[in-house]
């Protein structure tokens, strides 16, 4: 199974990719509004990308799903087989620092249906490491075709990271389906984080080229009309996507709360860093959290 130094006890750790969206930078102002473990059964994700949310949680029952199938094989692989995930990322490191603009090419070129899922998971983290900005991009053939990025000393081979984050995944459920599917398996009690790609209101507000096919407008409402349903299931709801007009008649009925994030990953430079308005929607009151800053039992 390749787990032999991980550690015997589930923490908090941090994700072992950057992501677009990622909720890193907002996990102080989220905790708050995170229901008490007790008051729930399961925990679901459905757009998972860096799993911010649930590094931070560390729940253990818990069902992890992204369209994304590189992303779900790379959770597996962390999760199964992270000393051969390790293994794999020393010798991308190695080779990176012997070559750098030759390597990236050679590993961005290949297809990754040519490769071992021990051989792809490795393939995509040492991407995400020495890309640019972090920015996880495909063509409509699904290729990968972000160009490399200026960090002259990435950090390709994080073994510390890598071993919590593959505790924390231990018996944790990981499929590459659509949010629809995976929604589909909610019940009652379920508390479902939901942080689709972002509604857009303008040509460079949003970027969602996660996969070849994106994420539509007929998908927002489709997700919207989910959120009802669960709803109504006893589910407990806290969604994350853009503060504009559309999103808030989506979800009039339910309480809503505006947040200022920093675009961390964005295709246009002069934009990386400006804070834009995020909204958080729940169908629970909310409250704050008095033990949010520590992990809640």
């Amino acid at each position: 199974m390749g787990q032999t130094k991980l550690a015997s006890t589930r923490q908090r750790t941090t994700p072992f990719l950057k992501w677009a969206g990622g909720k890193g930078q907002l996990l102080d102002r989220l905790r708050p509004f995170y229901p008490l473990r007790r008051n729930y059964n399961r925990y679901f994700e459905p757009f998972l990308g860096g799993g911010a949310v649930f590094f931070d949680l560390s729940p253990e029952n818990a069902v992890l799903s992204d369209r994304n199938s590189e992303l779900i094989i790379a959770y597996k692989m962390v999760r199964d087989d992270v000393d051969g995930v390790i293994a794999q990322l020393q010798f991308h490191a190695r080779e990176h620092r012997r070559k750098p603009a030759k390597h990236y090419e050679e590993v961005r070129s290949t297809a990754p249906s040519t490769l071992s899922e021990l051989e792809r998971a490795a393939r995509l983290i040492y991407l995400n490491k020495t890309c640019y900005n972090g920015l996880y991009r495909v063509n409509r053939d699904g290729m990968f075709n972000v160009p490399p990025g200026r960090n002259k000393n990435p950090n390709i081979c994080n073994e510390k990271n890598l071993l919590a984050s593959s505790n924390v995944l231990q018996g944790v459920q990981l499929q590459a389906i659509d949010f629809r599917e995976s929604l589909g398996k909610a019940r009652g009690n379920d508390f479902i984080y939901l942080d689709p790609p972002y509604h857009s209101s303008g040509r460079t507000s949003t970027f969602t080229a996660y996969t070849e096919d994106g994420f539509t407008e007929e998908n927002q409402v489709e997700l919207a009309k989910l959120f009802s349903i669960l709803d109504s299931k006893g589910c407990r709801l806290l969604l994350s996507n853009s503060d504009s007009p559309r999103v808030r008649n989506l979800y009039s009925e339910y309480n809503m709360l505006s947040l200022k994030a920093s675009r961390l990953i964005t295709c246009i430079p002069s934009k990386r860093g400006t804070k834009v308005t995020e909204l958080l929607i729940t169908n629970y009151e909310i409250q704050t959290n008095s033990d949010a800053t520590t992990p809640i039992a």
